[in-house]
């Protein structure tokens, strides 16, 4: 069932946001500052490729201030929007029974863009 959530997520989208955040992540990679920020979009893109079957948990370095630190200043520099988007999304995709498994992966992937640092992803 989890290949066919996936398979009907690339179809309707989940390719063209994956690419996004690849775009987001290179984008980001080339200064040295933001390789930080370059490899959480990676984990996104990752995650907005293959939802079903996916998990996010809390890291080991979830509570610690470097983590806090890194997820304040990614929610001011564009965490927020992209969980806005997210949650947009969600919402129009939960008005129908047949979106509803593809606006909670919405709904995960709004929670992971917010605050990535300190997150891991497995698969389940």
């Amino acid at each position: 069932m989890k290949w066919l959530g996936n398979l009907l997520w690339l179809i309707f989208g989940g390719l063209l946001i994956s690419i996004e955040y690849l775009i987001a992540s290179i984008l980001l990679m080339i200064t040295i500052i933001g390789i930080p920020f370059g490899l959480q979009t990676l984990k996104l893109a990752v995650l907005a490729l293959w939802p079903f079957g996916s998990e996010v948990k809390a890291g080991k370095s979830e509570g610690n201030l470097l983590s806090v630190i890194m997820n304040v200043f990614w929610i001011l520099v564009g965490g927020f929007w992209i969980a806005i988007t997210h949650l947009i999304f969600g919402a129009l995709l939960a008005i129908t029974i047949i979106g509803l498994p593809f606006a909670m992966q919405h709904f995960k992937l709004a929670a992971l863009s917010l605050t990535p640092f300190g997150k891991e992803i497995s698969n389940v």
